[in-house]
């Protein structure tokens, strides 16, 4: 059996982000015939701007980003709640991903989006506003996956989403959805 690949994509930058260990505990319970690829350089990619979006001169962060989303077979955009919204890195990352028009690594691609905030609805909001972005930009967005933690900065003081049981459930359902969204082979 061929392995798929879920490229994820974390919208928060910080080293001790909730959402970045978030996105580990998804890796780490994946089903074995599931790759879990956490892009971890949305940082480097500069602001979209269609002046430094042209045919061999794409920035180099731009273009494996571009790469990698071709690549995969899922989209997980994994996103905080800056402001009741979407973090700037991962809007950033899905306006790249939705050039050229029509024909981005998106377009098509089955996308899905989940997150954590310190908030008391965990970052719906945010995940709303991430799947709308997706939508527009072409994506085939999986609207029933849902995972939303609240209270992140509270719940995983002192431990990780990984060793949390009902995040854990919570995750599993997330590839049980994937997977029920999946086109048959």
């Amino acid at each position: 059996m061929t392995k798929s690949t879920i490229l994820t994509l974390v919208g928060s930058l910080r080293a001790g982000s909730t959402n970045q260990q978030l996105a580990e505990a998804i890796q780490l319970n994946a089903p074995d015939q599931v790759d879990v690829v956490i892009h971890d350089s949305l940082g480097n990619i500069p602001f979209y701007n269609e002046d430094i979006d042209v045919e061999g001169q794409v920035p180099a962060a731009a273009a494996a980003l571009r790469a990698a989303a071709g690549e995969a077979d899922t989209i997980l955009l994994v996103t905080p709640e800056y402001n009741g919204t979407v973090p700037a890195p991962l809007k950033n990352a899905i306006d790249w991903l939705s050039r050229p028009f029509g024909a981005g690594a998106l377009a098509g691609k089955p996308t899905a989006v989940v997150g954590t905030a310190f908030g008391q609805f965990g970052g719906v909001w945010a995940q709303d506003e991430a799947r709308k972005a997706a939508g527009i930009a072409g994506a085939q967005v999986i609207e029933d996956v849902k995972l939303a933690v609240p209270g992140s900065m509270v719940r995983f003081a002192e431990i990780h989403p990984k060793d949390d049981a009902e995040v854990v459930e919570q995750i599993k359902g997330v590839f049980d959805a994937l997977s029920a969204a999946a086109p048959a082979a």
